[in-house]
């Protein structure tokens, strides 16, 4: 069984205008990082016109499908009966893109039958984070 997982969404960018633009976004998994998700923006969709990349808890967006979730740079929340709303603050102001809460669904199943829910822990490489983090090469 492979360790990352990836799955293409539709989102829907909210602008200032009225219509919504449509893009394809990556939501990727990666058993090494168990507590993380990541979502890739492709660069036409961002101000820079470059490749996007955003991580956040997995628990962050498990919870935001069912009950507003998050306060800091991501913020997820249900939005009428099949969307969900995932906000991400930067400096340059803030991004809110529409996902199918279905797409979303099914992609936090497939992580959670990669590293159960409550068993995260148990595939941290701690050896391994503390040698990255003090920067030792053994």
């Amino acid at each position: 069984m492979s360790s990352v997982i990836e799955q293409s969404v539709q989102a829907r960018m909210v602008a200032s205008a009225p219509r919504m633009e449509t893009l394809h976004a990556l939501l990727s998994y990666d058993r090494a990082y168990p507590f993380a998700v990541r979502m890739v923006f492709p660069g036409p969709a961002t101000l820079e016109g470059t490749e996007v990349s955003w991580e956040f808890a997995r628990e962050l967006l498990t919870a935001g499908m069912d009950d507003p979730a998050g306060q800091g740079d991501v913020r997820v929340r249900p939005f009428g009966y099949d969307r969900t709303v995932l906000e991400f603050h930067a400096p340059e102001g803030i991004a809110m893109v529409h996902v199918r809460t279905e797409e979303l669904r099914r992609f936090i199943q497939r992580a959670q039958e990669l590293v159960p829910a409550g068993e995260e822990h148990l595939y941290l490489d701690l050896d391994q984070g503390l040698t990255d983090l003090l920067g030792e090469d053994h």
